[in-house]
């Protein structure tokens, strides 16, 4: 465990900014806040086990490593997406799709 210069984050071996004390990453709390909309009362609704002063600190390193997390966060929406669209094409979808059903 790497101990960053924020309160509450620190970084796994792989460079992972994770919430002290918790099972959860900055990156979950970014994306509620960022991809979701939801203001850090809200998040803190969906995440009852963080404290709002942990929420603030992941947007805060949000903010402060952005670039880095941005496309993070583009790389997980291209995974949505695929399996979105894989989701799309599975037989029975395709069979009720040729019969106008969908």
């Amino acid at each position: 465990m790497t101990k960053t210069e924020m309160a509450h984050i620190w970084l796994d071996e792989k460079g992972t900014a994770w919430i002290d004390d918790t099972g959860v990453k900055v990156i979950e709390v970014v994306r509620d806040h960022i991809v979701g909309g939801l203001s850090p009362l809200e998040i803190h609704r969906e995440f009852p086990d963080l404290s709002l002063a942990q929420i603030h600190a992941a947007l805060a390193y949000y903010y402060d490593h952005k670039e880095e997390l941005d496309a993070e966060l583009a790389e997980w929406e291209q995974e949505v997406e695929a399996l979105r669209k894989q989701a799309r094409e599975t037989p029975v979808h395709q069979k009720l799709k040729a019969m106008g059903l969908i």
